[in-house]
């Protein structure tokens, strides 16, 4: 089975496949895709704005669109839906997290979560909807190189961040883990 995937991120399409491929569901990215202004109020309203887009150009094929992003208790639910653009440029991970640790200066509750929404389109329609969440807190700086976004201010409970473990550990606990792993068990049930 083919999944088109409304992203334009390249780590976020390699973090799908490795988890998609053991059902034998290959993943891939648009050609030339059209940017789809998010103008929902939650991850999940994003997920499907983009997904019934999109899927509506490709005729009789399955779309999957994920809004995921970055939930600070402190920054009553900041990032959000606005995790990709926060520092008012879209994509700038460092400027991002930048921000974020500038804003959680002096803070006592670090309480954050990752949060995942997939919807599930096919002809414009959404088919159904897919969530994950990760529990953790924010750093007090920047550690690890791996993964992208958050990932380098994002503690886990174990005192690592998720960019200082790796793709395949990280990929069996993320928010995107938890939300595919649903959409997967839907998509071969």
């Amino acid at each position: 089975m083919v999944l088109y995937v409304a992203t334009k991120n390249q780590g976020k399409i390699k973090e799908i496949n490795t988890i998609m491929e053991s059902a034998g569901i290959i993943c891939k990215s648009f050609p030339d895709m059209e940017d789809v202004e998010e103008t929902g109020n939650t991850f999940e309203e994003n997920a499907k704005i983009k997904a019934d887009f999109l899927s509506s150009k490709l005729k009789d094929e399955y779309v999957i669109a994920d809004d995921s992003g970055l939930s600070v208790d402190a920054l009553n639910g900041a990032p959000g839906i606005y995790s990709a653009r926060y520092s008012g440029i879209h994509g700038d991970d460092k400027a991002n997290n930048m921000k974020v640790l500038k804003e959680m200066q002096g803070i006592q509750n670090r309480k954050c979560r990752f949060i995942c929404a997939i919807a599930l389109s096919k002809n414009g329609k959404t088919v159904n909807t897919f969530h994950g969440e990760l529990e953790g807190e924010v750093a007090f700086e920047e550690k690890g190189s791996n993964g992208f976004g958050y990932d380098s201010i994002f503690l886990l409970p174990s005192g690592k961040t998720t960019a200082e473990i790796e793709s395949d550990e990280k990929n069996k606990i993320s928010h995107r883990y938890k939300a595919l792993n649903q959409l997967k068990n839907y998509l071969t049930k």
